[in-house]
């Protein structure tokens, strides 16, 4: 019975991580709410979980966004031969986006340990909601014009930056990135394409640094089924959560987001007050 008890548990982990991953709001800040309030412990090592659902999230990216992928990888190789508008245009999408990937990498091997430490709360999270929800807020109403061959390398280190930022638990990634193209005058489905597509390089990164960490994972075999269940709710939730996202963009609707972070962040915080 307890090892059924910790499998759903982490299937609902898993499944909470890959609903909140697309959408700019912060997994990483939601997760720590929930292990928070609900007493919920991940046994075994937290990287291991956290590479699971992280490369989830990434094979649900992967999926959707699969046609502009190979279509900037043939183009950029092409590129090398045949200098047109077209192989131009994705080519320098491929430059920025290593380009904005260098920013967080960075920071990150510098400071995600100090990060951990000591802003890995739900005081935090409250805190950096509010912030997610009036930077959603300030860009709710900005219709850009600027598509992928309008892109500047200016955009591609203020965007990286940006994500750098959302290292902060409760910082959403992709709402940082988000909300730093729209500030730029770059339009919603380019700035969506871009956050996402940057979401992989840097998906792969710290999938690469957790590899010693999983390998010392004295629960490895013994949590198999539940970190299986995990990596599949966060596949399936990724999946829908950014096919989701992506209509909200289309409508223009972040306000909704910013709205429900005004309204969460405080509450974690009053609720974290009283609890202690």
């Amino acid at each position: 019975m307890e090892q059924l008890w910790l499998t759903i548990k982490f299937l609902l982990l898993g499944l909470f991580q890959g609903l909140t991953e697309p959408i700019p709001i912060s997994s990483s800040g939601h997760l720590l709410i929930a292990q928070y309030f609900l007493d919920v412990e991940i046994e075994g090592s937290v990287s291991t979980f956290a590479l699971l659902v992280n490369t989830a999230s990434l094979i649900a990216v992967l999926i959707i966004y699969r046609h502009d992928i190979q279509r900037l990888i043939v183009n950029g190789l092409r590129f090398f031969k045949v200098k047109d508008e077209e192989t131009t245009r994705d080519f320098m999408f491929i430059v920025y986006l290593v380009v904005a990937t260098i920013p967080a990498a960075i920071i990150g091997l510098l400071f995600q340990d100090t990060i951990d430490d000591y802003l890995s709360t739900v005081v935090t999270v409250g805190i950096t909601l509010v912030i997610t929800g009036v930077a959603l807020w300030l860009i709710r109403d900005i219709h850009g014009k600027r598509k992928d061959g309008g892109m500047t390398m200016k955009d591609a280190i203020i965007i990286g930056v940006s994500q750098s930022v959302a290292l902060i638990p409760g910082i959403s990634r992709s709402g940082a990135t988000i909300v730093a193209a729209m500030a730029r005058g770059i339009n919603q489905e380019t700035a969506l394409r871009f956050s996402f597509l940057l979401f992989i390089p840097i998906s792969l990164g710290g999938a690469v640094l957790s590899i010693s960490d999983i390998l010392n994972d004295d629960n490895l075999s013994t949590l198999a089924v539940p970190y299986i269940m995990a990596f599949a709710g966060s596949l399936v939730a990724s999946y829908f959560s950014l096919k989701w996202f992506m209509n909200i963009m289309a409508k223009g609707q972040l306000k909704y987001f910013a709205i429900y972070c005004f309204v969460v962040g405080p509450l974690v915080v009053l609720a974290w007050f009283l609890l202690n």
